[in-house]
């Protein structure tokens, strides 16, 4: 059942807010003289580059860090989740939907065929991965697979001798344990070789937030990276055990749902130099095994909703100059089988996938500047689905001079990417059950127009996005009020607007990341009866976020994530309204004299926000959590 709680009016915590960070910054300010005075005081944090990572607290109050862990406050995600983001999370991109983005590992495109609800289910630690980049517009058309909007991408993490242990107990009955361990075999700079191993494990559970709430997952990995003369090698492989609960976890009826997930990863993945250009190639295979009851205290109601998907693939991406042209070549292909007691109302159970991309690029002076024009193709197939040829177009210009240190860059571009339904969208029965598909629905198409501009200083940045985009048809689930027990897969012909701001600046003491994004949509779902939108139209018309990372001193570091927004009115959100305020606020403490030791103390929902990230689902509530680390 739902607890009561409400939320501060939002002129209360927008000042809060302030406040907060405010003070953090003068706290910083304060604490340098002191850290000057006294040499003994200074201890040496972990490495943490806000500019880079975007968001101030990467490991959650709820759980153990995962790589969904670095989109929480990112501000190109709308990272939509159930329970929480680690539980699940349904990463959006500029107002597309869970299915509209694509996840790559090492250059991989690693995606769920079933459903995009998956997509974050890796079983990597985000100890072995760099930060995220998030690829939109003409990198993500050229650049992934399978997805109609974005890619978040992560390249592997190199490998170091040492490790950490952690301990963390929270309310709801939190605990959480996770060691990590790294040690290089060979190294020889000489030769250039280096070889390392790296392994982890880690486990949480909880009652959780709300009644009905819990969770125990656990996952282990491990990675072999081999470097030389010849380039890096890197060979993972993973696995992940999750159980979770959540009332109205997929459905708005108050039932107490759960989902138990088993995700095994393996990846191999090769890259280094080739002339004047570079080569890098991999392979992959991904199981995942979903049990889902609707009801936790009659399993098997209605029909036993039990999946395996496995799918494997591999893409090869070259990149060479000739003369004054640089040239840019990708190609993967990916093939999967599913195994399904409720998924069987569809035409087909595996399917294959291709894509091909070329582009070429060249820069032309001029007494105002640099042009660098880029243009290209992609062509998609599917063994089940007509084929697309996708256009890819890039004109960009740096001007000569500087604007405050920095040099701008402006560009346009045109470019469209597509995707085909996953199993849950085509083979639901149409007719019956709580999740209703189609089996004819086609392939997706994404058209992005886009005028920008950027500009990256020493110890600043900033990025400003205006983009138009036609997506015909995307795929989306709608309610309607005369078939109120299902959600129904239908297609919608969407036209959009948006504007994204996002700026960084490192000062002496203190780092901090702003973002804006603006969003509006017009929808047609044809002659189809929908009173509401699962996921289409649950998008935040308006939305802030704002990272601060203060250094007090003595090895104290405040770390301060905030989101506001305001949604797209859906009748479908009962709790919470239309607005919302987030914040998660972190405090840590490395010991000084002890500085293998970090004390931690994380708060994730400060404000104890009732709102609703998707309509029906409710919100999580206020998780406090204490943990150790300890680190050599």
């Amino acid at each position: 059942m739902e607890r009561g709680r409400s939320s501060p009016p939002s002129s209360i915590v927008a000042a809060a807010a302030g406040l907060l960070c405010l003070s953090c910054v003068g706290l910083a300010q304060e604490a340098a003289p002191a850290a000057e005075i006294s040499s003994s005081d200074t201890v040496a944090l972990p490495e943490f580059v806000l500019a880079e990572n975007r968001v101030a607290n990467q490991v959650p109050a709820s759980s153990y860090a995962t790589p969904v862990s670095f989109l929480r406050f990112e501000p190109q995600i709308d990272l939509q989740t159930r329970n929480f983001g680690e539980a699940q999370g349904d990463i959006a991109i500029r107002g597309g939907i869970f299915e509209g983005t694509a996840v790559q590992i090492g250059g991989l495109t690693v995606f769920d065929p079933q459903t995009g609800h998956y997509a974050a289910e890796l079983p990597v630690p985000s100890g072995m991965l760099a930060a995220p980049t998030i690829q939109t517009g003409a990198d993500h058309a050229f650049g992934s697979m399978q997805a109609a909007v974005g890619t978040v991408g992560y390249a592997w993490r190199r490998i170091e001798a040492g490790g950490e242990a952690s301990l963390a107990f929270g309310s709801g009955d939190l605990n959480r344990q996770s060691i990590y361990a790294g040690e290089v075999v060979v190294d020889d700079p000489e030769r250039d070789r280096h070889v390392a191993v790296d392994a982890s494990w880690a486990r949480s559970e909880a009652d959780g937030t709300v009644e009905h709430g819990d969770h125990e997952f656990q996952r282990v990995a491990a990675r072999i990276q081999v470097t030389s003369g010849f380039g890096e090698t890197e060979l993972f492989g993973g696995y992940q055990d999750k159980f979770f609960g959540w009332p109205n976890l997929y459905t708005p009826f108050g039932v107490a749902e759960t989902e138990h997930l088993e995700t095994t990863l393996l990846m191999l993945s090769h890259r280094q130099q080739v002339g004047d250009g570079s080569i890098e190639a991999g392979l992959h295979y991904r199981r995942n095994k979903d049990d889902y009851e609707f009801d936790r205290f009659r399993p098997g109601l209605f029909n036993p909703y039990r999946h395996e998907t496995d799918a494997g693939g591999g893409f090869v991406h070259y990149r060479a100059g000739f003369g004054v042209w640089r040239v840019e070549m990708r190609g993967e292909a990916v093939a999967d089988a599913l195994e399904s007691t409720a998924l069987t109302y569809g035409r087909f159970m595996s399917r294959s996938y291709w894509k091909l991309a070329a582009a070429a690029e060249r820069d032309f002076e001029s007494e105002a500047g640099w042009i660098t024009t880029r243009l290209g193709a992609t062509v998609d197939d599917t063994n089940r689905d007509g084929s697309a040829v996708s256009p890819v177009a890039r004109v960009s210009w740096t001007p000569t001079g500087e604007i405050g240190g920095a040099t701008p860059r402006v560009y346009v571009e045109y470019s469209a990417a597509t995707r085909v339904p996953g199993y849950t969208a085509l083979n639901s029965s149409p007719a019956g059950g709580l999740f209703r598909g189609n089996a004819d629905l086609g392939r997706e198409t994404s058209r992005n127009a886009e005028i920008g501009s950027e500009l990256r200083g020493q110890a600043w940045s900033a990025r400003l996005a205006l983009f138009v985009r036609h997506d015909d048809p995307m795929v989306d689930w709608t309610f309607t009020a005369a078939a109120p027990n299902a959600r129904t897969a239908r297609e919608v012909e969407i036209d959009m607007t948006g504007l994204e701001v996002i700026g960084s600046r490192t000062f002496g003491s203190f780092d901090l990341v702003a973002s804006y994004a603006y969003l509006h949509k017009d929808a047609d779902y044809g002659a189809a009866l929908v009173d509401a939108s699962f996921y289409a139209l649950n998008f935040p018309e308006h939305r802030a976020t704002l990272a601060v990372i203060a250094r007090l001193g003595g090895g104290l570091e405040l770390r301060c994530d905030n989101e506001y927004r305001m949604q797209e009115e859906n009748l479908l959100r009962t709790i919470g309204g239309d607005e919302a305020f987030l914040t998660s606020l972190g405090l840590v403490w490395v010991i000084p004299h002890y500085d293998s030791v970090e004390l931690s103390l994380v708060v994730d929902n400060l404000w104890d926000d009732d709102f609703q990230e998707l309509p029906a689902v409710p919100a999580a509530g206020r998780q406090v959590t204490a943990g150790v680390t300890w680190r050599w």
